[in-house]
C-alpha cells in the first residue's frame, strides 16, 4: 500500500538564526537537531501511539496511506475513528484555538468505558476541565445545557455527558470539519500522499 513519509517541509518553519559566530556546518547541525525535535513532536501529535523514546530516523517511517486520509473526507465520524485522523484534526483545531472540542469529545468517549466505581471522579474532572463557567478548556455551550450537565455530573451515569457530547460533535461537524477539509494541513497531506502513490 503506498505510504507517506513526513518530511520537514510539512513541519512548521524553524527559526534558525545566523548570528555570524557559527560556521555554516554548525548552523546546519543545529537546524537538523531542531528539525528532529520538531518532527518527533509533530508525529507524537499525529500518531499518538509512537513511543516517546523512539528515534527520529524511525519516526520518518511512520506512514499514512492515501486511502486512509481520503476516507477522512467522507465524514467526521470516519476522521475521528482513525487514530492518525484524530491527531491531524487536533493539530488543525489547535491552529484555530478550539482544540477543547476534540479533547472534550475524546474525554467523553473514555468516560463511557469507565467502570462504575470511577464514574464520579471522572465526571467531576470532565466538569471542572470543560463545563464549569471558569473551566480552563471551556466548551461553547449555552447556559441551560451547562446547568443541566452540572446536575447530571453530580449523580453521574454512563450517559451523563451524552447530550453535551452530541452538541460538541455537531458543532465540529458543521463548523471546524468543513474548514479542516479545505485547510492547507489536510490538502497538503493528501497531495503528498497522492504524489507518492503515483511514483
Amino acid at each position: 500500500m503506498p505510504g507517506f513519509f513526513f518530511h520537514h517541509n510539512s513541519m512548521t518553519e524553524l527559526n534558525g538564526r545566523d548570528d555570524g559566530k557559527l560556521t555554516e556546518g554548525k548552523i546546519h547541525k543545529k537546524k537538523q537537531k531542531a528539525l528532529g525535535a520538531d518532527l518527533r513532536n509533530y508525529l507524537k501529535c499525529v500518531v499518538p501511539h509512537i513511543e516517546p523514546g523512539i528515534k527520529t530516523s524511525h519516526s520518518r517511517n511512520v506512514m499514512l496511506s492515501t486511502e486512509e486520509v481520503t476516507q477522512w473526507s467522507q465524514s467526521l465520524e470516519k476522521l475521528l475513528a482513525s487514530q492518525s485522523g484524530r491527531g491531524v484534526f487536533r493539530e488543525f483545531l489547535k491552529s484555530e484555538f478550539s482544540e477543547e472540542n476534540i479533547e472534550f469529545w475524546l474525554a467523553c468517549e473514555d468516560y463511557k468505558k469507565t467502570k462504575s466505581d470511577h464514574l464520579h471522579s471522572k465526571a467531576e474532572r470532565i466538569y471542572e476541565e470543560f463545563i464549569q463557567s471558569d473551566a480552563i478548556k471551556q466548551i461553547n455551550i449555552d447556559y441551560q445545557m451547562r446547568e443541566a450537565t452540572a446536575k447530571k455530573a453530580q449523580d453521574p451515569t454512563h450517559t451523563s455527558f451524552d447530550e453535551v457530547q452530541k452538541t460538541v460533535y455537531i458543532l465540529m461537524e458543521r463548523d471546524s470539519y468543513p474548514r479542516f477539509l479545505k485547510s492547507k494541513l489536510y490538502l497538503n497531506l493528501l497531495n503528498h500522499l497522492q504524489t507518492n502513490a503515483a511514483k
